[in-house]
């Protein structure tokens, strides 16, 4: 099953009722999808024998209808898009220099159904001292560095097509994910690690976290914060 074939299947989970209005005959977010790959194969740049660069900020225009239409689902189509970015990327050996992000504006002169994409290549903010971040993110147990969760999916491990590296020879390429999944809240997510995924001991394949849990991958311990301090 292919790239947009996986998104169809997760996006059609999705269309019931309000969400398949929001869709009908305007614009379809399959096309958006292909769109975004589109952009990735367009704007691949090789910077080092082995890596090939590509965005990983993408901002999707709409005409003020589609907008209105689109509404409270666009954080879930922003997530389910990002997915699907990290899933191309990982088939053609893409990398990115920073977390992957979705936003959708409104441009008065597109009409309905019509839309544009713009992208670039946004290193990620980077890790900060523990206590800088206030958000939602991720404390290193060892070295006490946090890890802001600000994109509405993150995925942790040893690759560079990873947001969020954690160099540990138990870490698989892509390990886990953290997708944003309410207000400041997060699950975690297997991606069929090797060595698998734990909260607070125990294995999990998905699981919803809390304020203080312990998430280890491989021998790394990341601590998932939302409160602040």
């Amino acid at each position: 099953m292919g790239v947009l074939d996986r998104f169809e299947r997760r996006i059609e989970t999705l269309v019931e009722g309000a969400f398949a209005k929001a869709f009908r005959a305007h614009v379809q977010p399959v096309e958006i999808a292909k769109a975004m790959e589109r952009e990735l194969d367009d704007r691949a740049a090789i910077v080092a024998q082995g890596r090939t660069l590509v965005p990983n900020r993408f901002v999707v225009e709409l005409s003020a209808e589609d907008a209105e239409r689109l509404g409270a689902f666009s954080e879930v189509l922003a997530g389910e898009l990002a997915t699907t970015v990290r899933e191309h990327a990982a088939e053609q050996r893409y990398s990115f220099v920073g977390p992957i992000s979705v936003d959708f504006t409104t441009e008065a002169d597109l009409d309905t159904g019509l839309f544009r994409i713009l992208s670039d290549v946004a290193p990620g903010e980077g890790q900060a001292p523990a206590g800088a971040v206030s958000g939602p993110r991720l404390e290193d147990a060892a070295t006490n560095e946090t890890f802001a969760l600000t994109a509405p999916v993150v995925v942790l491990g040893r690759g560079a097509e990873a947001d969020i590296r954690v160099d540990d020879p138990g870490v698989s390429r892509a390990h886990a994910e953290l997708r944003r999944i309410g207000d400041g809240e997060h699950e975690v997510t297997d991606l069929g690690s090797t060595n698998g995924t734990f909260v607070n001991g125990h294995r999990v394949a998905r699981q919803r976290l809390s304020d203080g849990d312990r998430l280890e991958l491989g021998g790394a311990v990341l601590l998932y914060r939302t409160a602040a301090g």
